[in-house]
């Protein structure tokens, strides 16, 4: 019988001087881009310069069916720089996470690694140069991770921590104050496609693709135009997305809360029959009332939360596209 080879760790290695495509989603972006442009074509300029890059790095902007003139700015960047600005157009409005993942999807085949970072640039883009060196070190994820929130209100603190919080508590695999400023070697941005739900939550599903991660901090900066794409009911909603699409425990606190009542409801049968035997019962309405209101909202409540994950899966069983591209600017 033929023996096993030795077990040898293969390590990623990186190519010398990699391509590098800086993915950027847009939505009503028109007044922010052509200085999220220069700022970042100028970083890609000197990262090459310092022979970090190859000349063939690019930034992909993808307009996801913006009300504005976005799409005309890519447009006219393209045509001053066709080979370092490249876009495309997805056919409607889809959505941070689905425009990501199609400039991710996009850039996939025609790059080494590829660095998401929203237009706004809030995410310090220097940290770029860090991702790349980490990168050529030999990690295949990096994630950008804010080393504070001193410049937070005292509301948007309370609401982020508590936001990284319950997901921990709800078993998401989620990097604390980490968005989706990160860097994806080709091989992780081919295991992230294999991926096909709808309901998308890149935060989650990252982490689950392994490999060597690493993360780099910045300081997060307040946005250089336009307004916030993500007021606190979008960032519930978005966190709601993100526990039901990883995690079973809100329904198996369900089960927990009915036993607990159930258990509740033992002492209180016994303390009626032992009542009727040994002193004269009391009648309240206002006990009455009060339980009828706790069980049924608490019963519809748990009639939300199974409805939000049924919800999911008749969104998933019909495998409709996550989205559409409907022009391109990549020559």
């Amino acid at each position: 019988m033929a023996a096993f080879p030795p077990f040898q760790t293969i390590r990623h290695q990186a190519p010398e001087q990699p391509v590098i495509a800086i993915v950027i989603p847009c939505y009503n972006e028109e007044a922010a881009l052509p200085y999220t442009a220069e700022k970042v074509s100028g970083l890609i300029d000197g990262l090459v310069a310092d022979g970090l890059i190859s000349p063939d790095s690019y930034m992909l902007c993808v307009n996801d069916g913006s009300r504005d003139n976005t799409w005309n700015v890519i447009t006219r960047l393209h045509e001053a720089n066709p080979r370092g600005v490249k876009g495309i157009s997805l056919a409607h409005n889809r959505g941070h996470q689905n425009a990501l993942l199609a400039g991710l999807m996009t850039a996939m085949d025609h790059c080494d690694a590829a660095i998401s970072i929203d237009a706004d640039l809030q995410d310090d883009p220097q940290a770029i140069r860090l991702m790349v060196e980490r990168f050529r070190e030999g990690c295949e994820i990096v994630y950008g991770v804010r080393s504070s929130r001193a410049t937070d209100t005292a509301f948007k603190r309370i609401t982020a921590h508590a936001f990284y919080s319950f997901q921990n508590k709800m078993g998401l695999e989620t990097i604390y104050d980490h968005a989706d400023y990160r860097l994806m070697s080709d091989r992780a941005l081919h295991l992230l496609s294999q991926y096909g739900e709808s309901n998308l939550f890149l935060r989650g599903i990252i982490p689950q693709i392994g490999l060597r991660t690493d993360i780099v901090t910045y300081e997060r900066h307040s946005r250089v135009a336009g307004e916030s794409k993500y007021p606190l009911a979008k960032m519930l909603s978005f966190s709601i997305d993100g526990i039901t699409s990883f995690s079973a425990r809100p329904m198996r606190w369900i089960f927990i809360t009915g036993l607990i009542l159930l258990i509740v409801d033992l002492f209180v049968a016994a303390y009626v029959i032992g009542s009727l035997f040994f002193r004269e019962p009391v009648s309240g309405w206002v006990s009455i009332m009060l339980s009828v209101w706790f069980l049924g909202s608490l019963i519809l409540m748990s009639i939300g939360i199974v409805g939000e994950y049924i919800g999911k899966i008749f969104i998933e069983v019909k495998h409709r596209p996550r989205f559409a591209i409907a022009e391109t600017l990549l020559d």
